[in-house]
């Protein structure tokens, strides 16, 4: 199963910032500009990531995928039915089904880059680590 579409699931980061720094962000809330250091934070990485556009192009013309791949045991099945088995390539998350075991990951996927978050069961994440990138 392939997923285009915007997901509204997030991906928590934590980082180390200077007291000064956040008092900063804390004036900016405080005056208004934005309605707390969450929406400050996300502003300023999206700001990032707009002026590094161009610096991204031609990697995100590799990924195969920009956005959400999830893969279930009945896709996986299939797959390895027709004699198969994936590439992955994703910037975005990559998904596998908690019902996957590592058997049936390993026989349906030769290799997988996931520029983002990559979300399986511990076992599968075990299997593949040898075909990640």
């Amino acid at each position: 199963m392939e997923y285009n579409g915007n997901m509204a699931e997030t991906d928590k980061v934590s980082f180390n910032i200077t007291a000064v720094d956040l008092g900063k962000i804390d004036l900016l809330v405080e005056q208004g500009h934005y309605a707390s250091r969450t929406d400050f934070l996300v502003a300023a990485v999206r700001t990032q990531l707009l002026s590094h556009g161009t610096t991204m192009q031609d990697p995100l013309k590799e990924s195969k995928l920009v956005g959400a791949q999830i893969w279930g045991r009945k896709g996986l099945e299939q797959i390895v039915a027709k004699g198969k088995q994936l590439d992955i390539s994703v910037v975005g998350l990559c998904m596998i089904g908690k019902e996957v075991p590592p058997e049936l990951a390993l026989a349906a996927i030769r290799s997988i880059k996931v520029r983002g978050s990559f979300r399986a069961s511990p076992e599968v994440k075990e299997a593949l680590k040898d075909r990640m990138q």
